[in-house]
């Protein structure tokens, strides 16, 4: 498995103080949406769109402290998976989707259930700033699991949580890919793209199996 490098959570680039915010239904298409995702949605949306964009946002730092009970656990055993946290200083890197047209209603009712009704997410518009162009950032929709929902589960040692991943396994498969799909999507950004919370769990992880393998050979053992 690759290892993150010494961790920074800053993306590379600054935008301008106050630039342009594109809204999530703007670019000339009243019928056009941007959702971001930072969790399994970077590697498996599973909805039609039309563009989509590797970029971040500021302002929220992602931790796996949200329980699954379905994708990645099960009532007995709940899985571990991501939500965003306010924070000032973070920086949170994931992927936007732009919608249109019919595909924005039949996004939106897939991700109903996949995000909000299986996984007990709200919605919450966030500011996404794209890797290649950060000083066109743009408005986007982002599924977040707050404390006051019955599945949230909070912070906990990193240890602990790892330990719980490796035990944990849904409809949607292992607990454990979820977790190393998410950091190889992290390495393809580039070393500018860190996550100190992520890189903590997959160490933890590796010190834990008795022979920590490449993510394609662990991906094929779950």
């Amino acid at each position: 498995m690759k290892q993150e490098s010494t961790i920074q959570n800053t993306p590379p680039t600054s935008p301008p103080p106050s630039p342009a915010v594109r809204h999530p239904r703007d670019d000339g298409d009243l019928q056009a949406l941007w959702i971001f995702g930072y969790g399994s949605l970077v590697w498996r949306p599973d909805f039609a769109y039309s563009d989509s964009r590797v970029g971040f946002v500021r302002g929220y730092s992602r931790r796996f402290w949200q329980g699954d009970t379905f994708h990645r656990g099960s009532d007995k055993m709940p899985g571990r998976v991501v939500t965003l946290l306010e924070d000032r200083e973070g920086c949170t890197w994931g992927v936007a989707y732009q919608v249109q047209g019919e595909q924005v209603s039949e996004a939106l009712k897939y991700l109903n259930v996949r995000e909000a009704v299986l996984g007990g997410y709200d919605t919450k518009e966030v500011t996404f700033y794209p890797q290649d162009t950060p000083d066109q950032p743009l408005k986007a929709l982002a599924y977040v699991a707050t404390p006051q929902n019955p599945g949230y589960l909070g912070p906990a040692p990193e240890e602990a949580i790892a330990t719980q991943i490796l035990a944990c396994r849904g409809f949607s498969g292992h607990n454990l890919e979820y977790l190393l799909r998410l950091a190889d999507f992290m390495q393809l950004c580039g070393p500018q793209a860190q996550d100190e919370h992520l890189a903590a769990i997959v160490d933890a992880v590796g010190t834990m199996l008795p022979c920590f393998c490449p993510t394609e050979q662990a991906l094929a053992l779950v």
